[in-house]
C-alpha cells in the first residue's frame, strides 16, 4: 500500500504542491485513495503470503511430515482454500460497495484541489485571468517578490483602472479570502468606460461624451483582491456520479439497461426522420393522404396523379433538381456521420460500464487463482521468510499487472470484448496455477514438466 500510495503522489504531485492544503485534506485524500488501491494491493498480498506460508512449511520439513502422516497437499491446503474463498467473497462486497464510494470521494477531492486557483494567479510573462474582473501580468516572480507588475481592474462596469508598479510583494490573508499586493514606485490610471457618443443639432460632438480620466503616482500602495469563490471549494459531487468506476454492479446493470433502451429509441427516431425526408416515403405518404381525401371529398381530382419525369424537365429545371439532390445528399451524409459518431460514443460508454462490471468479478477470481499459484510454488521452492518469496512474488505480480494492463487496454480500445479483456489475466494464469498445484502435490520440481516434454518429443522422433 505504501508503494502504491507513493505512485499516486508521483502522478499528482504537481496538483498538490503549493496549494496551501491542510493536513486534514491530505489525510482525507490518502484515506480514500488507500481504499481504491486495494484491488492492486490485495492480490499481491495474497500471493506473497501464500508463498511465504508454504515456503516456511517446506523449508522446516513440516510439509514433509504432514505428507508422511498420510495427508495429501490437497487436504493440507483445504482450510486455507476456505479462508481464501471467504476473503474473495468479502473482497467482492468491498469492491462493489466501498470502492465505488472511495473512487467517487477522491476523484471529487482531487478535482477540487486541481481547480484551486490561488496557486495559479501569477504566471510570469503572461496575463493571468484566473480572477474574474482582473488581468494580472508580472515580468519576474520569485516567491512572493514580484517585478514589473501590471494589473487591469475591470470589476467596475463604468470605470477602467490600470495599476503599474516597479516592484511589489503578494500576500494571502490568514482566512484565505483576500490577496494583497504591496506595491512600490508605481502609478494608477483611471478612466470612464466608453459610452455611446451624442451629437448637437448642428452635427458637432456633444462635450458630455468625452471620457474623463485621471492619473496618480505613488511610492507605496496596497491593492486588495477578494478571493471569495476561488479557494478550495467542494464541487457538486453529482458531477462524478456517472463515472463507471463509481457504481456497483446493480447500478451498472441499471445504467446499461437504460442506455440500451434510449439507444433503441434514438435509432428508431433517426430512421423515421430519414424515411420522412426521402422522396419515396414522401410519395407513399402522399398517396395515403390522397386516398383518405378522396373518401371524404369529390375535389381529389385536383391533386396530380402523375410522376414528374427527369427527362421531361427543361434544362434549368433539371439543373435545379440536380443541385437540390446534391445538397440533400450532403445533408444526409453529415447527418449519418454525426449519428455514427454518436452511436460509437454510446458503444464506448456501454463498454466502460461492462469493463467495470467484469472487473469486480475478475478481482475476486484473481485472488483465488494467485493463491493457487503462490501456495504450491512456495512448497516447491522450499524457501520462506522475506528473501526468495518476495522476489518471486514481485516477479509474478509484475506478470499479473502486465496481463491486466494489456486486457484493460484491449477492452477499452474495443479490440476484444470487456469480458475477455477483464478476464485475460485469469485465463492466462489458471493453467499455471493447475500446473503448480499438481507438481507440488506429486512432489515434482518445475523442471519435471520440461524434461517430460523433451522425453516425449525424443520418443516420437524415434
Amino acid at each position: 500500500m505504501f508503494m502504491l500510495i507513493m505512485q499516486f503522489f508521483w502522478v499528482y504531485i504537481d496538483d498538490l504542491m503549493g496549494k496551501g492544503l491542510s493536513i486534514l485534506v491530505i489525510l482525507e485524500l490518502l484515506f480514500y485513495v488507500s481504499a481504491s488501491l486495494i484491488p492492486l494491493a490485495l492480490p499481491l498480498a495474497i500471493l506473497l503470503s501464500s508463498i511465504m506460508t508454504f515456503g516456511n512449511l517446506a523449508e522446516n520439513n513440516e510439509l514433509t511430515a504432514l505428507k508422511a502422516s498420510g495427508l495429501s497437499l490437497y487436504k493440507i491446503i483445504r482450510p486455507l482454500t476456505v479462508l481464501i474463498i471467504g476473503i474473495a467473497i468479502a473482497t467482492f462486497y468491498f469492491a462493489n460497495y466501498v470502492i465505488p464510494i472511495a473512487n467517487f470521494k477522491w476523484h471529487s477531492l482531487i478535482y477540487d484541489i486541481q481547480n484551486t486557483k490561488i496557486a495559479t494567479i501569477i504566471t510570469p510573462g503572461v496575463y493571468s485571468k484566473e480572477l474574474d474582473g482582473f488581468a494580472i501580468k508580472v515580468d519576474k516572480a520569485k516567491g512572493n517578490d514580484l517585478e514589473g507588475i501590471l494589473i487591469h481592474d475591470h470589476t467596475s462596469p463604468t470605470l477602467m483602472r490600470t495599476i503599474r508598479a516597479e516592484t511589489g510583494k503578494i500576500y494571502r490573508s490568514e482566512n484565505g479570502k483576500y490577496v494583497y499586493f504591496e506595491l512600490k514606485d508605481g502609478s494608477i490610471s483611471e478612466e470612464l468606460a466608453p459610452r455611446t457618443p451624442t451629437f448637437n443639432p448642428d452635427g458637432t460632438l456633444h462635450r458630455g461624451s468625452t471620457y474623463p480620466a485621471r492619473r496618480s503616482s505613488f511610492k507605496s500602495a496596497t491593492h486588495k483582491i477578494n478571493l471569495t469563490g476561488f479557494d478550495l471549494n467542494r464541487s457538486q459531487e453529482d458531477l462524478f456520479k456517472d463515472k463507471h468506476e463509481m457504481l456497483n454492479v446493480f447500478q451498472i446493470d441499471f445504467a446499461i439497461d437504460s442506455i440500451s433502451k434510449n439507444t433503441q429509441e434514438i435509432r428508431r427516431t433517426f430512421v423515421n426522420s430519414v424515411m420522412q425526408s426521402h422522396p419515396y416515403f414522401q410519395a407513399t405518404s402522399f398517396n395515403l393522404e390522397k386516398k383518405k381525401l378522396s373518401e371524404r371529398s369529390k375535389n381529389s381530382d385536383l391533386i396530380p396523379d402523375t410522376l414528374i419525369q427527369l427527362k421531361k424537365l427543361s434544362k434549368n429545371e433539371m439543373t435545379a433538381a440536380i443541385i437540390g439532390a446534391q445538397s440533400m445528399l450532403r445533408i444526409k451524409e453529415k447527418s449519418l456521420q454525426g449519428q455514427s459518431d454518436y452511436m460509437r460514443t454510446i458503444h464506448r460508454d456501454i463498454n466502460g460500464y461492462l469493463i467495470e462490471f467484469n472487473r469486480k468479478f475478475a478481482l475476486t477470481a484473481a485472488i483465488i487463482i494467485l493463491f493457487f499459484v503462490g501456495a504450491p510454488l512456495g512448497a516447491i521452492v522450499r524457501k520462506g521468510g522475506f528473501g526468495a518469496p518476495v522476489v518471486i512474488a514481485a516477479l509474478l505480480f509484475m506478470i499479473y499487472f502486465v496481463l491486466i494492463s494489456i486486457g484493460d487496454s484491449l477492452a477499452e480500445s474495443g479490440v476484444v470484448s470487456p469480458f475477455i479483456g477483464m478476464w485475460f489475466a485469469s485465463f492466462v494464469l489458471t493453467p499455471f496455477a493447475i500446473w503448480f498445484t499438481v507438481s507440488a502435490a506429486n512432489d515434482r520440481p518445475l523442471s519435471h514438466f520440461i524434461r517430460f516434454r523433451k522425453k516425449a518429443k525424443q520418443s516420437s522422433v524415434e
